[in-house]
């Protein structure tokens, strides 16, 4: 079973994520910033992190920074999830993928896990309602 690690403090981006994950076979943990995710990883290591880059305590920005200075979870591979209007995509380059909160998350979660993990994901039979 693969296993995601989902870092945002907006539970609703949260629950989103971590809902789209489980419904496809993912065991999932999650953290509402940074400094919980590092104490998350002391205890597992996922397959996946998905993550905001705008949180308290610890953004995104240095829990990727955190992950790439410690080789257990440099090459872990991650996703950020992130308002439009944050303008990271032209700062934050160490991601495999980048989402935007605005746009439809599902759809772009399917895109995401294909092009980090290689999986095909289907259309969730609720999502034509």
């Amino acid at each position: 079973m693969l296993v995601a690690l989902v870092v945002d403090d907006s539970m609703l981006i949260r629950h989103t994520v971590c809902r789209f994950l489980e419904e496809r076979g993912f065991s999932v943990e999650c953290a509402t910033n940074g400094q919980e995710a590092l104490e998350v990883l002391q205890r597992m290591q996922p397959d996946l992190i998905v993550t905001d880059i705008q949180m308290p305590r610890m953004s995104g920005t240095e829990l990727i920074t955190a992950l790439k200075a410690n080789p257990p979870t440099a090459n872990i591979p991650v996703v950020i999830v992130a308002g439009r209007q944050s303008g990271f995509e032209k700062t934050e380059t160490r991601a495999q993928y980048s989402i935007f909160k605005d746009i439809d998350i599902e759809e772009q979660l399917a895109k995401a896990l294909e092009a980090t993990l290689g999986m095909t994901i289907a259309k969730s039979p609720a999502a034509g309602i």
